[in-house]
This record gives C-alpha cells, structure tokens and sequence, in this order.
C-alpha cells in the first residue's frame, strides 16, 4: 500500500542517509542494466534505493530467479507471464506491450507463458514498488529464469537480445532513457541453519568465517560483475556458482547464478547490436543481513521469512551498468 512505501523510504532515509550519500552517482545518471537484490525490506534496506533510483527508462525489461521451477519442472527456457498489470503501492504496474513483441520474435521453443510461475516468484514482486516509487510510469515485463545449462543460456540470451533490438529499432527507443534491464539477485544464502538441512557455510560460522565468506563475495564482484562487461565475464559468474557436474547444483549459493548471467550476456549482446559502447559496472553497494542495521517493519505490517544470525545470512549486492 501506498502509506506502507512511504513508510519505509522515510525509515531507509533516516537511517541510512550517510550510506546512501556515499552510493550517490553524478547528476544526469541512467542505468542500462542493474543489478539489485530482493530480499526482504528490513535486511536489504538502503540497497534498493541505493541502485534502484538511477532507472529511469519507462520500460523495465526483468530478469527473475525462478525459485519454483522444480515444482513445475520448468528449465532451459525464459518464462513470460500474460497479466496486464502488476500490484503497486500507488497504482496498478502496467506489463508494457513490448512483452507480446518479445514472444512474437522469440523461436518457440526458448519460452514459455507460465503464469503459476510467475504469480509465486517474490524476487519481482520485491522491486516493483521501489520501481513505482522513483518512477510513477513505469512499465514492466517479466522475465524468470530457471536452471539453464551454459549452452542453452548462450542460445537464449543471443535470441532474447536480437528480440530486444528489434523491438528498440522498429519504435526508436534509446537504452537507458526508454528502455532498460535489471536483474534482482540476492547474494550468497549462507549458514548451518534454517537451510532445508543444507549446510551452506564453507567457511565456518564464526567471525573469521564471515570475513571470509564476504572476501569471497567480492571476488565474484571484482572478478564478474564490475568493470567492462563481457560474454566471459557472466560465464565465470556461472562457473562460480553453479556445479560443473550438474547444472541444477550450486557451488556457491547465489539465488541469480541463472538470471544473472543471463541477464547480462543478453545485455552485452544487445550493445554489440546496438554499436554502443561496451558496459561498465559499477558497484553501488553490498552488504548482507547481518551486516547492518534493521529497518523496523513489525508496524506496518511487514515481517521477515527468515532469521538473520552468523549461522543463517544472505548477501545483497547493488551494481549498476553505465
């Protein structure tokens, strides 16, 4: 609701205004591609805003986790919804006509219209009001994800990508200020505890284990998903993250290891289409759940879905692409 979005922008005002001070980008800035996490309010925090202020194109193209894939055996394809409108704070989010384009121009066998998939999937749902919030106007399509081998990924992407420059070339839209892409991906899910039974902690769980569970967090930033962008970089993200054995296993428990590269070799694809300029990412911020203050959320009707503790964390990453 409208008083609830209010509430906590005023809250993550207060209570990170130096943060958010610091993440501040020059006068004129506008995101082609983003990366923001979407977990819930009270952990992530200032992250949203942090990364989220600086879309301004109308259109919002959204690459999702598809956390429920297995239950509909859904992978190795981009999964669209058919809804007219998403709920916002303010106003019902319009789904921009461009999504009916995309699947027009997309060979039938790379996606599906799957809208159980998409009506249970939070990791959308999550940055939709922030999008609102900056942007009254803005309009969405909805992309999941699912588990995705590397060579059907490559194949997708390049598909995707020729789809959206079409779609940009025939109405004349300009990246960044009529159209742009994000992708919501939390971090590392880390801990022994309230994991399914899964222990997800390499690194122990003491405080020499956090330092070096987050060293390991900004190698894969450093390494992957700053700097220019390129095709190797979003593979090694893949090669981080996911199992070389299995493509359904992680390695290191990244909730994006599917949308995020494919949301960025479609990106790098798209500006060689374009004739633009490569990409370069910049990190806004990370922090994780433990990592920094809580905004408080009981009063308004919010909650948490998990614990944050040493032995049950998430990492947040912030990135945006110029």
């Amino acid at each position: 609701l409208d008083w609830q979005m209010d509430s906590v922008m005023k809250r993550i005002n207060k209570l990170y205004g130096e943060e958010l001070k610091k993440a501040e980008q020059p006068e004129g800035t506008k995101w082609k591609v983003a990366i923001s996490p979407h977990d819930d309010y009270t952990y992530a925090g200032w992250l949203y805003p942090a990364v989220l202020r600086y879309i301004k194109a109308k259109t919002v193209i959204i690459f999702g986790v598809a956390h429920k894939a297995r239950n509909f055996n859904l992978e190795n394809h981009l999964i669209f919804d058919s809804f007219r409108t998403w709920r916002g704070p303010y106003k019902p989010v319009r789904v921009s006509d461009i999504r009916e384009e995309l699947i027009k121009r997309l060979p039938a066998e790379t996606c599906i219209v799957h809208d159980s998939m998409q009506a249970m999937e939070h990791s959308v749902e999550a940055l939709v009001p922030f999008l609102q919030y900056f942007n009254p106007d803005i309009e969405i399509v909805s992309i999941l994800v699912p588990y995705t081998d590397l060579k059907t990924m490559d194949t997708l992407s390049s598909r995707l990508a020729e789809a959206i420059f079409s779609v940009m070339n025939e109405r004349k839209l300009k990246w960044g200020d009529d159209l742009a892409l994000l992708i919501t991906s939390d971090a590392v899910h880390y801990g022994d505890e309230d994991w399914g039974g899964e222990n997800y902690a390499p690194y122990g769980t003491d405080s020499t284990g956090y330092r070096n569970a987050i060293g390991h967090e900004q190698e894969i930033i450093d390494s992957c998903l700053t700097g220019i962008l390129t095709k190797e970089k979003a593979e090694k993200f893949y090669h981080y993250t996911v199992s070389a054995d299995n493509y359904k296993q992680y390695i290191w428990t990244w909730c994006g290891r599917y949308c995020l590269p494919m949301g960025l070799e479609t990106a790098e694809k798209l500006g060689i289409l374009l004739h633009s300029n490569p990409l370069t990412g910049l990190e806004v911020g990370y922090s994780t759940s433990i990592g920094q203050k809580h905004v408080p959320v009981n009063d308004l009707r919010m909650g948490t879905t998990a614990v944050a503790t040493s032995h049950h964390w998430v990492g947040y990453p912030a990135i945006g692409y110029l």
